[in-house]
């Protein structure tokens, strides 16, 4: 798990060791809030860190741990649920990496011999369709589609609908990133989440966030306005492996005090996976400190 945190992070730890070349024992606060700050943790953020420091003005690497660490107390595994099938709801902009995103978590589920249904929700864009039938193929799960322009509400209904006649496990749909304007997007998504519920009362069970890693902590007023829309219930982060900003989840999660459950760290199928805090934070001190995690 440490080398895939590490090849997400590798941008993010290129950046730090250009300001520090050398690891230490006890680091200068002066340099770690450098550190930090290059990183793409938000200023205000840097400074409440520092703040929570002890007074001395070199601290070890447990210090600097225990305050990170408390940014990722809605860190969590899964918030799965006993549910079949599990439904769960993938928001984000054009651009994020949604479609990829979906395909690789599908192809998780199926690593663990679980059965799989996508449903192209995004009618909204003909090439979101024709790309998440694409991997469906690539990965070989079954998808739901209509045509552009048809109501993406009734192709999420008839996906989970379709799941449960076929006693699938998990049931992944797709939604627009973006439509004329706010108003559009929210009374769309707002629609799908009402009629996900008639297929299936409950469902959606999870509404995931996509967010690009490489847009740092820009992302977040984005993941405000989404979870005004419909209360997002994870996120994940993509395209990690392409940023220095790798700190920015630090801030993305102080924001939206809501769980990071996944990041991408490569285009392959393979490159989601798990999000863990202590693995994250681990990583960094790492190229910090003398003193490795143990």
């Amino acid at each position: 798990m440490f080398s895939f945190i590490k090849k997400g992070l590798d941008k993010t730890l290129g950046a730090i060791k250009e300001i520090l070349p050398e690891k230490v024992e006890k680091i200068d606060k002066t340099l770690l809030e450098e550190i930090l700050i290059e990183s793409d943790i938000p200023y205000e953020l840097v400074e409440e860190i520092i703040y929570y420091l002890p007074p001395s003005q070199f601290v070890v690497r447990d210090d600097v741990k225990r305050v990170l660490k408390a940014y990722f107390k809605y860190d969590t595994t899964s918030a799965q649920t006993e549910q079949n099938p599990f439904v769960e709801l993938v928001i984000g902009v054009n651009g994020a990496g949604k479609t990829t995103t979906i395909a690789k978590l599908a192809h998780n589920y199926k690593k663990e011999n679980q059965s799989v249904l996508l449903g192209a929700a995004d009618t909204f864009r003909a090439a979101a369709i024709e790309q998440l039938k694409s991997w469906a193929e690539k990965i070989d799960v079954g998808i739901i589609y209509t045509q552009q322009g048809h109501d993406p509400s009734a192709v999420a209904y008839d996906t989970i609908s379709s799941a449960i006649a076929k006693k699938i496990d998990h049931v992944i749909i797709d939604t627009a990133g973006r439509l004329h304007n706010q108003v559009n997007l929210a009374n769309e998504l707002k629609k799908i989440v009402r009629i996900c519920d008639k297929a299936l009362s409950g469902a959606p069970h999870r509404k995931i966030l996509i967010l690009d890693g490489t847009q740092g902590t820009s992302a977040i007023n984005q993941a405000k306005a989404f979870h005004e829309m419909i209360s997002i219930d994870a996120i994940i982060i993509t395209k990690l492996d392409g940023t220095a900003k790798g700190g920015s989840l630090f801030g993305i999660a102080k924001a939206l005090e809501l769980p990071i459950i996944y990041v991408g760290v490569g285009e392959g199928k393979d490159d989601l996976i798990p999000f863990n805090s202590d693995d994250y934070i681990d990583t960094i001190l790492d190229s910090i400190f003398t003193q490795t995690h143990g």
